[in-house]
Formats: C-alpha cells, sequence, structure tokens
C-alpha cells in the first residue's frame, strides 16, 4: 500500500501564530506529522513539537517512514478509499488536515529480498555479503540551519571510519551511502540497494552550544530494530565532540551487531553453516563463560577452522578457549592445552598481522600462556592502533598490564573499556580486573566490592573468588574471607600457595606476595 497525499495543511491557529507563519506542507512532510500524529495518538503533543515537524521538515529519520505505515494504516485506516484525515490536537490551536488515497501494493511490504531477480531494465541488487554488513546513512538535521550540516555529516563520517576498523564487517563507503541525504527512504530498500544487512540511521539536534544526537540500528532485511541510544555533548571543541560521540556509537553499537548476528546464526539450519556462523554461535557460547560452554565454543572454533583454515579470528578465539581454561583451573592436561594454545595463538597472528580481534585475543593468550607479557603488550597496543574502539583490546591488555605491573594503567584501560561498552557480555571480565588491580594497590574494600560484582555476573569465576577471599582476608574480615575461600576451593581443589604462580603470570614480586599473603590468611594450603 502507497499513501499519496492531496491538498495537505497544517492549519495553525491564527491566535497563536502570525499570518507568515502559516505553512503549507511537503508530501514528505505531511507524511512525517501523519506517522507522528498516529505514533502520539494516546498523549498530548505540545505545540513547539508540530512547529518543529514543519520547519526541519521531518519528525522521524528518513529510513524509517516505511517501518511505521501499520501504524499509519492503523490510525487512518486500510479500505483503499479516499479519506480525510483531520486530527486536532487538545487546547493546542493546531487542526491537521490531509487527504489521503491507498495504492497497492504498499512500499516496503512483501518486497524483493536480497538476491532477487531485478525487473528488466533494472539493474539487480548486490547481494548481502558473507560478513555482517552496514551502511551509515547521513544523519537528519533537526536544527532547521542547513549550516549545522557539516556537524552532523563531519560524525557520519568519522563513525563510517571507526566501523570499517573492524575487520569483520563490511561497511558502505561514505560516498555511497551519502547519495540518500535528504531523501526519504524505505530501510529495507536502501538495504537492497546498497547489499547491506543493516543499517544506522540518526539525526542531530543543536540548543545553543548543546548538541543532541540520537541513533538507531535496523534490520534492513526485515525492518526490525535491534539498538536505540542517545548521546549529547557540548559544543566547545568540535573535535573533541565528534570523537566522544564516535567512541560512544561504535562502542554501543558494535556488540549489538555481534548479538544480532549471533541470533541469525543460531536460528540457521546446520546443514548451511558456513566458518563465520561457527564462529558466531562459537562466540555466543564464549560469553557465557562456564565450563561446559567454552568446551562447546573451542569444538565450534575448531569447525570454523575446519571450513576456513586461514581464519585468524577463529585461531585466536581458540587459543584463548585455553587461556580461560587456565584461568579457572579446568586444563585437564596442562602441558598439552598450554603448548596447544600457544601454537593457534601463533599462528592467528601469523595469518593476519592486521585483524585486531585475532591481535587481541592472541596477546593475551600468549601472554598468559607462554608468560610473554612485553610480546603481549605490544599486541595488545597494536590492536588498539587498528581499532581503538575495540572494548577487548582495552580490558584484555589491562590485564596483561596488571601481570606486568602496571596497574594504574590497567585501571584506566578497564575504565575506559567499561565506558566504550558498559553493556559488555564479557563485563563480567572487566569487574574481575578492576577487583584484581584494586587489590594490588591495597585498595582491599574496593577490591571486595568489584569482586562481588564479577562474582554475581558469572557463578563460578575462580579469579573474582580468589581475589574476594584475599581482599576480605587482608581487610580483616575474618568470616566472609573463609566463605570465599570456601567457595574458591570448590571451584579448584588442587589450587595451592605454592602454585600460584604458575596459575598467574605475575611478574611483579611485591604483587604476587600480596595476593599469596591474602590467600594464606584465608585459609589456602601451602
Amino acid at each position: 500500500m502507497q499513501l499519496l497525499f492531496e491538498d495537505c495543511v497544517l492549519d495553525l491557529d491564527r491566535r497563536e501564530l502570525s499570518r507568515e507563519s502559516r505553512s503549507v506542507a511537503t508530501a514528505p512532510q505531511v507524511f512525517d506529522l501523519l506517522v507522528y500524529l498516529a505514533q502520539n495518538r494516546e498523549r498530548v503533543v505540545s505545540r513547539d513539537d508540530l512547529i518543529e515537524a514543519i520547519w526541519a521538515g521531518r519528525i522521524v529519520s528518513e529510513s524509517t517512514l516505511a517501518s511505521h505505515i501499520n501504524a499509519v494504516r492503523k490510525a487512518v485506516g486500510d479500505s483503499g478509499q479516499h479519506q480525510r484525515v483531520i486530527r486536532t490536537i487538545a487546547r493546542k490551536g493546531f487542526r491537521f488536515v490531509a487527504e489521503l488515497r491507498a495504492i497497492e501494493p504498499m512500499q516496503g511490504v512483501d518486497s524483493p529480498g536480497p538476491g532477487t531477480p531485478a525487473p528488466e531494465g533494472q539493474a539487480a541488487a548486490p547481494a548481502l555479503p558473507a560478513r555482517p554488513s552496514i551502511a551509515v546513512l547521513p544523519f537528519v538535521n533537526l536544527t532547521g540551519d542547513l549550516e549545522q550540516d557539516y556537524l552532523a555529516d563531519g560524525v557520519v563520517e568519522d563513525i563510517i571510519a571507526a566501523l570499517s576498523r573492524y575487520r569483520w564487517l563490511f561497511v558502505v563507503a561514505r560516498n555511497s551511502s551519502f547519495t540518500y541525504k535528504g531523501r526519504v527512504v524505505d530501510a529495507q530498500q536502501v538495504g537492497r540497494e546498497l547489499g547491506v544487512r543493516y543499517l544506522l540511521e540518526g539525526s542531530w539536534r543543536r540548543a545553543g552550544n548543546r548538541v543532541r544526537i540520537t541513533g538507531q540500528l535496523i534490520d534492513a532485511t526485515t525492518g526490525a530494530h535491534h539498538w536505540a541510544g542517545r548521546f549529547e555533548g557540548v559544543l566547545d571543541d568540535i573535535f573533541e565532540l565528534q570523537d566522544q560521540i564516535t567512541e560512544s556509537v561504535v562502542g554501543a553499537i558494535a556488540p549489538q551487531l555481534e548479538r544480532a548476528e549471533i541470533e541469525r546464526a543460531r536460528h540457521k539450519p546446520t546443514a548451511s553453516l558456513d566458518a563465520y556462523d561457527y564462529y558466531l554461535r562459537a562466540m555466543a557460547a564464549l560469553h557465557h563463560g562456564s565450563q561446559e560452554k567454552i568446551g562447546q565454543a573451542l569444538q565450534l572454533f575448531h569447525k570454523a577452522i575446519d571450513i576456513d583454515p586461514d581464519f585468524s579470528s577463529a585461531y585466536a578465539m581458540a587459543a584463548w578457549c585455553h587461556c580461560w581454561r587456565k584461568i579457572n583451573g579446568w586444563m585437564a592436561d596442562r602441558p598439552r592445552e598450554v603448548a596447544e594454545g600457544i601454537r593457534l595463538a601463533r599462528r592467528a597472528v601469523e595469518l593476519d598481522k592486521s585483524d585486531a580481534v585475532a591481535l587481541t585475543r592472541s596477546g593475551h593468550a600468549l601472554g598468559h600462556l607462554a608468560g610473554d607479557l612485553e610480546g603481549g603488550i605490544a599486541l595488545l597496543d597494536k590492536a588498539l592502533a587498528l581499532n581503538p574502539n575495540l572494548a577487548a583490546a582495552w580490558f584484555l591488555g589491562a590485564f596483561l598490564k596488571i601481570w606486568h605491573g602496571e596497574t594504574d594503567a590497567a585501571i584506566e584501560h578497564l575504565a575506559h573499556a567499561m565506558r566504550l561498552s558498559p553493556l559488555d557480555p564479557e563485563l563480567y571480565r572487566m569487574q574481575g580486573g578492576m577487583a584484581l588491580a584494586n587489590l594490588f594497590l591495597g585498595r582491599f574494600d574496593v577490591a571486595s566490592s568489584w569482586a562481588e560484582k564479577a562474582s554475581r555476573e558469572l557463578p563460578g569465576f575462580l579469579l573474582a573468588a580468589a581475589i574476594l577471599a584475599a581482599s576480605h582476608a587482608l581487610a580483616g574480615r575474618r568470616i566472609e574471607a573463609q566463605r570465599a575461600m570456601a567457595q574458591l576451593r570448590q571451584f579448584d581443589p588442587g589450587l595451592r600457595l605454592s602454585n600460584i604462580a604458575d596459575w598467574l603470570p605475575i611478574h611483579r614480586a611485591e604483587n604476587l606476595a600480596t595476593l599469596v599473603e591474602g590467600l594464606r590468611r584465608a585459609g589456602l594450603p601451602e
């Protein structure tokens, strides 16, 4: 169904606005207004909202219009006949008048999917890439001042550049996505034309020196919304503000993209799974962090490697699974598993030295399993140079710095990771890192608080239990320390004071002594 508008006008009460303020709206404006009224049919909207709709030209951003068709249909009916829509906003002096004509078929519904043969004379739509794909559409300038477009465009360009640093993500170039600037478009149509699964779109508002940006992540194949967020800042330094917004947006949507892809792979028939699908399923299992799920993840990463022997990230994640098994005391044959983890990590680095994810997980695994903290830190630093918005590189690099004795720097890295990805599925690892760093700095109350958070996020986290026992003991909380020690002994009955150095690669002697003394006071046997 396509909605056509005739004789559209927004009547503004002469008592409130001057004669010059009366306006005849264009069809896109009327469509936006109709959508807006349909969405807000149960509440009174303000006079300023409607005025802004006229002057800015739109209420909702362009690529979401088609996704609201059903709301419009519900509001105005779907009989296919001419209809006169009159909506009065109570006590505000506004009257919206429009003539509608409904024509089948409706744009954006039952539309051909990617790969559907194009009608004769039209170019075929590009097929979706094997990896996740996204286009960042120009943000809508809602200030009403066209001279402000450059600010919004600058943010979008920075977001495109930042997303392009994710090697697993196909990002449409700015020159292609900006062809939709100023156009009323259908998200599914844009997805077909650009050959992408996801769209990021948003709007820009400015009041004085304050700026607000809203964004949303859309599945262009279905029209479903995966994420929406709002970011604000002060326009004192435009470049600093653009950096802050870019970091916030990219840090928020990268995990959402991974979640959406994991969900897609989970529902894909097993017979049609490819290497990346196995990788995604493995990542879903890995995020659970339990012994059973890590075992499943390891098997799935190896299936991905079997299909694609050059898949560097799969090697790196498999290596990191062995690292996590060592941290939690799950290794049945430690020498063999450690050697295998080191082999996988080195192979990942050999395959692709420009893959930030591979460098991150491999660097951490080599630092922990091989004890090569300097080499591991160098790989993590390179990963951050390649992709400074990768939260895992910040928090896993922080662990290596903790082991190396750079505790203050590690805390800064961990805090930055949590700002980048506050809802990260691996948040418990960041919390565990904060607990460990504060333990080594002698802040035992802070350490125990972070350790408790990590334990709540992931029951069975051996390192968090050890920090909790040691910090309570060093703070003089004997009962709490004994309770935590009982849990620690349950998680790993073989852990002893004598093998702490084999368990964790703590290079700074005083830090190792702090942990050992705390565990001794808590009751860990020699």
